[in-house]
């Protein structure tokens, strides 16, 4: 339960800073938060990561969803990961997964923010940290956690 509070937590924050940069920029306007590291530039991205398979929002959409719904059934039904060590890292990533899955279905694109200053790099959002955080949190877990603290003989996903 606490995993989805908290999932619905980040997208609303997502959602939020989303909404609140459409309101505030102008397409590709940028404003300088911390100068020389970090800034916030308005960009609407049809593709995914590093604008790859712009213009594929169809796609993206249906795959963003079906992350999403395949990650809470996960989360509900245990099926990848039984400790709260790898479930949090899965409820993070379904809350990026989500956030994107709603800018795609409702504009057509995911709003993408946050610019990093001192070296080129894509504009990205809070749902894309998400996925990328959660990603390496589930990695860790995998490489360091899986078989001390996964129970040992129950059927699940990966056997």
């Amino acid at each position: 339960m606490w995993y989805f509070i908290v999932a619905g937590f980040l997208v609303g924050l997502d959602q939020g800073v989303k909404a609140a940069t459409r309101a505030a920029l102008a397409l590709g306007e940028q404003v300088v938060l911390i100068p020389g590291v970090v800034g916030l530039t308005y960009v609407q991205n049809t593709g995914m990561a590093f604008s790859s398979l712009t213009g594929r929002t169809g796609l993206l959409t249906i795959v963003s969803l079906i992350a999403t719904v395949g990650l809470a059934v996960a989360l509900a039904k245990n099926l990848v990961f039984t400790h709260p060590w790898g479930k949090w890292p899965l409820a993070i990533v379904m809350a990026g997964a989500a956030g994107n899955f709603i800018d795609r279905a409702f504009f057509g694109y995911v709003t993408d923010m946050i610019q990093v200053l001192f070296v080129n790099f894509a504009v990205f959002n809070v749902a894309d940290c998400c996925v990328v955080v959660g990603g390496i949190l589930v990695l860790c877990y995998v490489f360091f956690f899986w078989e001390k603290l996964e129970p040992k003989g129950e059927k699940g996903l990966w056997e």
